[in-house]
């Protein structure tokens, strides 16, 4: 292929001269020429791309490889695969190798946005002394239509702002006016002018500065020491944001070919980056520490679904709602482990950012990817991301000349499917989805109704009757207030999951323009936030004139980064605290995020929903959730009238003219020289130039981890399972989230008091999150949660039985003391173990504890290779039966057989100390899968490749 006198090679799959290529789906097409460009006989062979061309027999049957053209990481997850890297350098190092040759063969992108935590918003400076950091004697706001004021009376908030000239110099008096804080341009409320600071989020990112200062040294050290790693540095935009408008190729090119973009990513958004025609999904910090160290992904070749799209848009639906409706949907059509592909004359409907933002969740109705090929569309958005004209030619010549490109009102080239799934966009309606689950949608007009219904059921908050209409008044900032059941407390528009779509952040600021412009407000005790995706956001919400709307509202920037899905909301006011727990009440908090496990937000708020931003600023605005839309009004104006959603809500056109005015190329263009140039905390951040890291041993942060302790060349064999307790007897849906918590270090836990051995506050302790390499943390933090509930205990709570003394211990205590007197440990469980979030060391911890098999009815896939990854049993209950059936009860000693042959899938006996027998499924899928669990895990197994 020549363009501008160069040339490119590439591998046709068409050259195989099969008319079964072009019945392939066009997401079995990338694996296929994935297999050919890295057939070596080994890792890939000739079988695997006979596999793959013949997909419609050998779909679900035949394991293949993939060998993604880059990985992504996360500094949660990414972290603890970097601190694995270097300790696999010191143990190689040990042995003889050099520990130059441990270096990622696959190119690493790592993306550090998960730990920005909301110390200060709006709500927080407002009520601490002398907010503004200034001299404090910020004038009061002008009234007037149409130019919002701010929530306080004072303009301290923002530097240098005394009403005059927005240009004028700060008072050198002012502690803001001395840092210039970057990627994050506001306007002054009173002249709708940038300024140049933002007091919230420059304290904010000064605390995360602050605490993961270590962490941020060791990042600085990776990009230093490991060959094909790149860090984005902190306050530059969460990880997934990053890949779409900075990492995304669509056509990669490496030693002269080029080849379809993909990735694997530990990032449960990674799947977004399939609305651009990228084949990409998620995987566990162990399974990317194999690719990056140059092993392929190991799957079942997928059954593929045809999402067939047909009809129009209704008027007030946006994208989370076409989002939520297709989730519905692919859940109910129980399409767990397969590809979804979309195709279709309504996909051309779809934007760009419409198909990214449908992609995001398709972990929530457990496909594994959801698939947009590339089209006009997709190609109209690249002009605006800083593609050249050479590139775009470029790309599109060669999906082309693969039949990688396709139009999609051309029914002659629909593929062949597994099956097709057909949904009208002229169906879907505005809704939310809670209030404990994602996949729980409720229609907006029904919410009031559905809330009601959900506090007299048991399964969601069993309220006695006469405790529904209690109201409790409480005192905040010298004003009386009053909660009830419903009550909104927490509203955050987090634009992760919406920021590649511009028109949904539109239509909410559009939304808080028209809502101020009527007089309405905001109460102050609502913890509001605004947490961009990527400096992005902030600059078209600038442009277009309303983010000053969304700050007098309180949805001020917080900074740039995952906060409140990931339990970093800075504490509730405690009168608000109070009054919840005084009248037992169901607080609420709505966000526009994609996770809302109970009590994930805050332990005391029970119901969380799930909405598009527009609706989290009209929830916050009425206060609560209880409220018909239709019926009753958001609030009343200064002049005392009614104001209906109706009243403020921005038309399609209003949010189109809007968005074709502000979104533009500059905008990516922009983004893309903050990317290079860095932020200036970062590039002044000092770490080591040595091949070995250099371990700490007062670091709380960092650790060596002891996966490689006594790291032999020779592989002894996992052996049976004798005598072994039960740690824990879990039920139904025990999440990643109940086993390896990522939010606070609550004061009491085990974590709480190893951290405080070290001379550090509770101030101090950060989150788990945060301190992912350390393993003496993570162990502790293991099955930490509060919201888990233990069946050898019977109740709620981070506890467990130690069975040969009785005692009652945090679950780290009691399994310390199994370890210490040679008991090996199972767990059991439910259904559904391991879903959520992926969580590397939800598998990590337990192998530390001592666990050696998990025994369930069944597993969330990822998770289950995870445990695989770690060297940890998956044992699946045969149909029909569980603990309950089996009468076990947890207290029974359990011994497990396991042969030397081992093979993927077999039947394995399980005998009890009551004399029980009963045969259990092991869910190794292929014999990679059995090699990891015999070599100990994948981590040993990639280091004795080393060493061999």
């Amino acid at each position: 292929q020549t363009k501008k006198h160069e040339t490119r090679k590439y591998f046709n799959p068409q050259k195989l001269e099969d008319p079964k290529y072009e019945r392939l789906p066009f997401s079995v097409r990338v694996l296929l020429e994935a297999a050919i460009r890295k057939c070596d006989g080994f890792y890939v062979k000739k079988e695997d791309v006979q596999n793959i061309l013949n997909w419609e027999e050998q779909r679900n049957k035949a394991e293949i490889p993939f060998a993604p053209a880059r990985v992504l990481l996360q500094d949660f997850t990414g972290i603890p695969a970097m601190v694995d890297l270097a300790a696999m350098r010191d143990a190689v190092a040990k042995n003889g190798i050099d520990p130059i040759l441990i270096n990622p063969k696959c190119p690493t992108d790592l993306i550090v946005d998960h730990s920005l935590q909301i110390d200060f918003s709006k709500c927080a400076i407002q009520n601490a002394p002398n907010p503004g950091g200034g001299d404090g004697h910020g004038v009061g706001p002008r009234g007037g239509p149409g130019r919002p004021s701010p929530r306080s009376s004072q303009c301290g908030s923002v530097r240098g702002c005394s009403k005059g000239s927005c240009s004028d110099a700060p008072s050198s008096s002012s502690r803001a006016s001395s840092v210039q804080i970057e990627n994050t341009p506001l306007l002054c409320p009173f002249h709708l002018q940038p300024v140049s600071e933002q007091d919230t989020a420059l304290r904010n990112q000064e605390m995360e500065l602050i605490r993961n200062k270590e962490r941020l040294q060791f990042f600085k050290w990776c990009s230093k020491a490991f060959k094909n790693v790149s860090v984005v540095p902190p306050d530059i935009g969460s990880v997934h944001q990053v890949n779409l408008e900075y990492l995304s190729r669509v056509v990669h090119e490496s030693e002269g070919f080029i080849c379809p973009d993909s990735v694997v990513g530990t990032d449960s958004h990674t799947t977004m980056i399939n609305g651009l025609g990228i084949l990409g999904w998620g995987v566990g910090g162990i399974e990317s520490e194999a690719v990056m160290l140059g092993q392929p992904v190991s799957l079942t070749l997928p059954q593929v679904v045809g999402c067939k799209i047909v009809g129009s848009m209704n008027t007030l639906a946006t994208s989370i709602d076409i989002v939520l409706g297709i989730t519905k949907h692919l859940r109910q059509a129980g399409i767990g482990g397969r590809f979804v592909e979309f195709f279709g004359p309504g996909v051309s409907q779809l934007s760009a950012a419409d198909r990214t933002t449908i992609s995001n969740m398709c972990p929530e109705y457990n496909a594994t990817v959801s698939f947009f090929p590339v089209d006009d569309v997709t190609l109209e958005h690249f002009k605006q991301t800083n593609f050249t004209e050479e590139k775009l030619e470029i790309l599109e010549g060669y999906l082309k000349a693969v039949k990688l490109f396709r139009s999609y009102d051309e029914q002659t080239e629909d593929p062949q499917y597994s099956e097709v799934i057909e949904i009208n966009l002229s169906s879907i309606v505005p809704c939310v989805s809670g209030p404990k689950r994602p996949q729980d949608r409720v229609r907006v007009t029904c919410m009031k109704e559905d809330f009601s219904s959900c506090l007299n059921e048991k399964a969601s908050f069993h309220i006695q009757k006469e405790k529904q209409a209690i109201v409790v008044p409480f005192q905040h900032e010298g004003m009386e207030y009053a909660l009830s059941h419903g009550s909104v407390v927490i509203a955050a528009v987090i634009s992760c999951t919406n920021n590649c779509n511009p028109s949904v952040m539109l239509t909410a600021g559009l939304l808080a323009k028209k809502a101020v412009e009527a007089g309405l407000t905001v109460k102050p005790y609502i913890r509001t936030s605004l947490a961009p995706g990527s400096g992005m956001v902030t600059h078209y919400l600038n442009a277009s004139g309303v983010l000053p709307y969304l700050s007098q509202l309180g949805f001020e920037v917080i900074g740039y980064g995952c906060a409140t899905c990931v339990g970093n909301t800075a504490p509730l006011p405690e009168s608000v605290v109070d009054a919840i727990k005084q009248g037992e009440l169901v607080a609420c908090g709505v966000l526009s995020g994609n996770r809302h496990f109970e009590g994930r937000l805050c332990d005391c708020v029970r119901a969380n929903y799930l909405a598009s931003p527009p609706l989290v600023v009209a929830y916050a605005i009425a206060g609560t959730v209880g409220i018909d839309f239709e019926k009753e009004p958001l609030g009343l104006s200064a002049e005392g009238k009614e104001v209906y959603l109706k009243d403020v809500w921005p038309s399609k056109e209003e949010v189109q003219d809007v968005e074709e005015h502000t979104v533009v190329a500059s905008v990516f263009k922009d983004l893309r020289s903050r990317i290079q140039k860095g932020s200036t905390f970062w590039n002044n951040i000092d770490s080591s130039d040595s091949v070995l890291f250099p371990w700490d041993p007062k670091s709380t942060y960092i650790r060596c981890p002891p996966f490689f302790n006594k790291l032999s060349k020779e592989v002894s064999g996992p052996g049976s399972i004798d005598n072994a307790h039960a740690l824990l007897f879990l039920g139904d849906k025990v999440t990643t989230d109940h086993i390896s918590p990522a939010g606070s270090i609550a004061r009491v836990s085990a974590a709480a008091k190893y951290l405080q051995s070290k001379r550090l506050t509770p101030r101090e302790f950060n989150s788990y999150g945060a301190r992912r390499g350390n393993d003496a943390v993570m162990t502790r933090g293991t099955f930490a949660s509060i919201k888990l509930q233990n069946r050898l205990i019977g109740k709620t709570g981070p506890k467990t039985l130690h069975v040969p003394s009785g005692q009652m211990l945090d679950v780290f205590e009691a399994a310390e003391r199994y370890q210490r007197d040679g008991v090996p440990l199972i767990i059991l469980a439910g259904k559904q173990y391991g879903s959520g979030s992926s969580r590397d060391w939800a598998a990590k911890g337990p192998y530390l504890l001592g666990v050696r098999a998990v025994i369930a009815e069944s597993f969330e896939k990822m998770h289950k290779n995870h445990l695989v990854g770690m060297g940890i049993a998956p044992l699946q209950f045969l149909p029909g039966q569980n603990a309950d059936s089996l009468e076990l009860c947890g207290k029974e000693r359990f011994s497990i057989s396991i042969p030397e042959d081992l093979a993927p899938q077999q039947e394995l006996t399980v005998l009890t100390s009551t004399g029980k027998s009963f045969s259990v499924v092991a869910l190794f899928e292929n014999e990679m899968d059995v090699s990891f669990y015999r070599h100990g895990g994948i981590l040993k197994y990639v280091a004795r490749s080393m060493l061999q």
